[in-house]
């Protein structure tokens, strides 16, 4: 069992370490050069769009229900306990790190919008796509959009669920020393 431990250690601090640091602040520095900065030239015109309603406006949805469905498909567990575990396993650190990735992040959001908005379909019951289908269309690689989805799917039925068990076991361990 230690080893299993040790190589799930290795793996974990190889993929959150430094590598992935610089895929998603490089990334996003990119985009947001290659965008000229969209995320911060356009915010008071999107802030304007999100709490005024547009007369006639075409579409399925309001700008501000737009918004709350992609806030709730971005926002989830790890904001809640990955941003207290941060906090309190780097220090300052990490609050200095999250901001940055948060402000280049927002480009890297833009292009994923971008992407599932331009090769969505139009299904029986209404719009439909995400990354399985630009993945599977415009990278011209289905097998990686089943991929994705097979993994989605997967994550759905743990990653969540263990983050919050564990979360609660650790304070009911912390607080009343529960083994």
């Amino acid at each position: 069992m230690d080893s299993f431990e040790s190589f799930i250690a290795t793996v974990a601090g190889w993929v959150w370490g430094p590598p992935m640091l610089l895929l998603l602040i490089g990334t996003g520095l990119y985009l947001t050069i290659l965008l000229k900065g969209l995320q911060f030239r356009v915010l008071p015109h999107a802030l304007k769009l999100i709490f005024h309603k547009e007369p006639g406006g075409k579409g399925d949805i309001s700008h501000f229900a737009a918004l709350m469905t992609a806030l709730s498909a971005t926002v989830g567990i790890g904001n809640i306990v990955g941003v207290a575990a941060a906090i309190t396993l780097g220090g300052p650190g990490a609050v200095f790190w999250m901001w940055m990735t948060g402000l280049v992040g927002m480009a890297t959001k833009y292009g994923e919008a971008v992407l599932a908005v331009k090769y969505r379909e139009q299904g029986e019951y209404g719009m439909r796509g995400g990354p399985m289908y630009y993945l599977a269309k415009g990278a011209g690689l289905p097998w990686l959009g089943w991929l994705f989805a097979l993994f989605t799917a997967c994550a759905a039925f743990g990653i969540g669920n263990m983050t919050q068990a564990n979360a609660v076991a650790g304070i009911l361990e912390s607080t009343f020393q529960v083994q």
